[in-house]
Formats: C-alpha cells, sequence, structure tokens
C-alpha cells in the first residue's frame, strides 16, 4: 500500500508541469544576489526600495494554492530583459503570466529567477505562482510538516539585453602573505544577433581607494555567454577573516551605445580556504571549526549568545536561506557551512528498491539541482566556507553523484555529507 501511495503523490508536480518528478524548467541559471539600479547612485544607496529598473511585490491574493498578483511593465524596459525573482516558496511551483505556464521549480528552497520578457507585456499583466498540491518533492523534504502555501520575497526586475548575469571571486595566496583576488564577471546576451556594450568595472578598498579599474567590450550573439576576468592584490592585512571581517566594493555598469544601461554594487570580501588531512586553513592560518546546528531563522540575538558559548560557524539546518543571515555573517566574521535542501529520513535506511531515494537513480536529478542551487545562490560569501550535500539522507548514488558533480566546479572549500559513515562521497573536515 505505502508504495501505491508514494507512486501516486509523484504524479501532482505542478499541475501542468509533469505527472511525476522532473527537474526545474524554464527558470534562469542560479547565481548570488544581484540587483541592478538605474544610477550610481541609486546603486550605492541601496536601500531595498523600489527604483526604475526593480518593483517590490508584496501585495498577493492567494486562493487555495494559487498566489497571484497584477504588475505593470513599464514604458521605461522597452528592449529589456525583465526578470522575475522569488525568494522561497512552501513546495515546488509552476509560474504563470497572463494565464500562460512560464516555467516549473521543483526546488523552492533557493532563491529563483525566471525570464519572463516573451510573456509579459507593457501595461498591466497578471502573475499567479501555482504550489504543488501535494508536493511531489516530499519524500526529499523530511523536516517539513504538511506547510501551508507560503512564499518569501519577491520583486520585478529589469536588466538590459546584454547583462550581468553572475559575479564570482577566487583568491590565492602568495609566499608573502598578501594575496592575488581574481573578480569573475558573467556576462549573458538575450540577443539572437551580435551586440557589444562595454562594461567598467571599479574595485574600492574599505577606505575607498582604487584596488581595480578598467573596462572591456563584450561581443556577444546567439545568446552567448562570456565572462569578464580581472585581478587585484589585496594586503594580507585586508583579506577577510574572523577577526577582521574585511570587505571591499565592487562597483559595475553596462555602457550600450553610449548610453548606461545598468549599475551594480556589491561588497565583496576576499579569503582563501585550503584543506590538509581534515583541517581547514584560512589565508593560510589554521582555523577550528566549533559548529552548532541552527534553522537558517535564527535572530542576531541568538548568534550573538552562540558566539558567547565559543561556537564560531553556524552549520545551517535545510530550508531557505535568507540572504540577510548571511550578510550578517559576512560582516561579523563568523563561518557557515551552507546545507542543500535534501532530507529524506522518513524514508527509512534502505538502499533497496522503494527505500531511501539517495539510492534511486529517478531522484539523481533532483539532488544534483538542490546541490547545485545551494552552492550557486551561496558561494560568493566569504562567511560561507563548506557545504553539506544533504542530512539524514543515507546514501547511495546519488549522493555519489551530487559529490563528484561539485567538485567539477573547482572550488577548494569542502563538500561534505557527515552521515556518509566513511565512504567517499564527503570531504574529510575537523569539526568541533
Amino acid at each position: 500500500m505505502r508504495t501505491i501511495l508514494s507512486t501516486i503523490a509523484l504524479f501532482s508536480l505542478c499541475g501542468l508541469c509533469a505527472q511525476e518528478y522532473t527537474p526545474t524548467y524554464g527558470r534562469e541559471l542560479p547565481r548570488g544576489e544581484i540587483l541592478a539600479y538605474p544610477s550610481a547612485e541609486a546603486a550605492t544607496a541601496a536601500d531595498g526600495g523600489d527604483n526604475r529598473y526593480f518593483t517590490r511585490l508584496t501585495e498577493w491574493n492567494l486562493k487555495d494554492n494559487v498566489f497571484s498578483t497584477p504588475f505593470t511593465v513599464p514604458f521605461a524596459w522597452a528592449n529589456r530583459q525583465v526578470l522575475f525573482h522569488l525568494g522561497w516558496a512552501s513546495g515546488d511551483y509552476e509560474v504563470r503570466v497572463n494565464g500562460l505556464p512560464v516555467a516549473c521549480n521543483a526546488d523552492g528552497n533557493n532563491p529563483a529567477e525566471i525570464n519572463i520578457t516573451k510573456q509579459a507585456k507593457e501595461g498591466r499583466n497578471m502573475l499567479e505562482v501555482i504550489l504543488a498540491q501535494p508536493s511531489s518533492v516530499a519524500p526529499l523534504e523530511s523536516w517539513k510538516e504538511a506547510p501551508a502555501p507560503a512564499i518569501g520575497g519577491a520583486w520585478l526586475m529589469s536588466q538590459p539585453t546584454l547583462r550581468v548575469r553572475d559575479v564570482v571571486t577566487r583568491t590565492r595566496m602568495g609566499e608573502d602573505g598578501n594575496a592575488t583576488a581574481e573578480i569573475a564577471v558573467a556576462v549573458k546576451s538575450e540577443a539572437l544577433n551580435p551586440r557589444t556594450s562595454r562594461i567598467h568595472y571599479q574595485l574600492l578598498t574599505p577606505t575607498g581607494e582604487n584596488a581595480a579599474a578598467g573596462q572591456k567590450d563584450v561581443t556577444l550573439d546567439m545568446r552567448r555567454e562570456d565572462t569578464l576576468r580581472f585581478l587585484a592584490r589585496i594586503p594580507a592585512n585586508l583579506l577577510w577573516s574572523a577577526e577582521l571581517p574585511t570587505q571591499y566594493t565592487l562597483r559595475l555598469k553596462t555602457q550600450h551605445e553610449g548610453r548606461y544601461v545598468e549599475y551594480l554594487e556589491l561588497r565583496l570580501g576576499f579569503r582563501s580556504v585550503e584543506m590538509q588531512d581534515g583541517r581547514m586553513s584560512l589565508n593560510t592560518r589554521p582555523v577550528t571549526l566549533r559548529v552548532r546546528e541552527v534553522p537558517a531563522a535564527i535572530t542576531e540575538n541568538e548568534i550573538a549568545a552562540l558566539r558567547e558559548q565559543g561556537f564560531n560557524t553556524l552549520k545551517l539546518l535545510p530550508g531557505p536561506v535568507p540572504e540577510s543571515l548571511l550578510n550578517f555573517c559576512d560582516v561579523q566574521g563568523l563561518y557557515v557551512i551552507a546545507q542543500a535542501p535534501i532530507d529524506t529520513r522518513r524514508s527509512g535506511e534502505s538502499r533497496r528498491k522503494g527505500g531511501n531515494p539517495s539510492n534511486d537513480p529517478e531522484w539523481q536529478p533532483a539532488y544534483l539541482e538542490r546541490t547545485e542551487n545551494s552552492y550557486h545562490t551561496t558561494k560568493r560569501h566569504p562567511s560561507v566556507v563548506a557545504f553539506a550535500l544533504a542530512t539524514q539522507s543515507a546514501n547511495g548514488i546519488n549522493l555519489y553523484e551530487s559529490y563528484l558533480n561539485m567538485k567539477r566546479f573547482g572550488d577548494s572549500r569542502p563538500f561534505i555529507y557527515p552521515d556518509a559513515g566513511g565512504e567517499w562521497d564527503s570531504d574529510k573536515l575537523a569539526l568541533e
């Protein structure tokens, strides 16, 4: 009977999206938070309010399992891209614009962005987020207890046709204790024909001095993507650490046909992570991770209490992670172990057919998707020093493949699965 009921449950993903589990479609590649502004002053202020290229969606109607809201596409967004951002949802969901299906997201725990340019029209539109009832991904989310329909923060943002898609950093230590930072700016074009824009960059030290500055013309066609890279020297005393959580400011602006079409401003911390025999070093200095497992909804007062008890590392429990928490940890010099939203303890430990999803190949796309989402949406934060693939999820082919997939990104930070039982799909990491 249990097998029959489980099979039936798999036939209810996102209404029309699929009849059984299907990986997300129609969603942009996951990235750290990127906000576009119409001016340098607005980017620097970053007050979180609406502006010419950014509109928060705060007035939602809920009927059964459907959230809906009207939105307006202004004339200023003509010949630009329209992106819908949803911070999280209580389950897997489908997105519709003006009644037409646009995308399906099987991982409601991580932020998602969906390009709705083709479906939205100038003027008034209608947006719907349809939560799956029941959720077909419930076997991967054992920490949830019949959650009521809910969604997190949402907004619409306009970026130019050739736009900044993501920013990633790498830090390499030199023999003299100083470091070289590589800043990679991923640039994407949505045009079908060749398009050239100029990307300006400026990296500022905490005191406002130039650490690097320049520009590069980028030509892309047929919805291509390219990466602009530049280097900056980071003195040893300005590296990010728990004792001195230093942050630089990266300013970017995109210029097309002589006109500036977007401004961005990001806080970046530069530090290296090295592993040797399960011990972690930051900036070549050994660190001891004193870990406390916490929900992502932890408050600043609760964090302060943990620090007084000697904890310096937060290992997050599965579920949505507010960007504000990671920003707080960056500023406060706290270490974070980011957790992929996979917890399958309700399915038991068996690796046999019909047992735990971790050893069921049909669930492999979901494992790969969730671990990648968790990695890409948190990797830019200097406070994030490790990534956990799952928790309480037995072991099997899907966690093996997830581990191998994470390793292909070439990140020196460890990928761990504490319940691996000594198997190879977990890097050694000493925790206290």
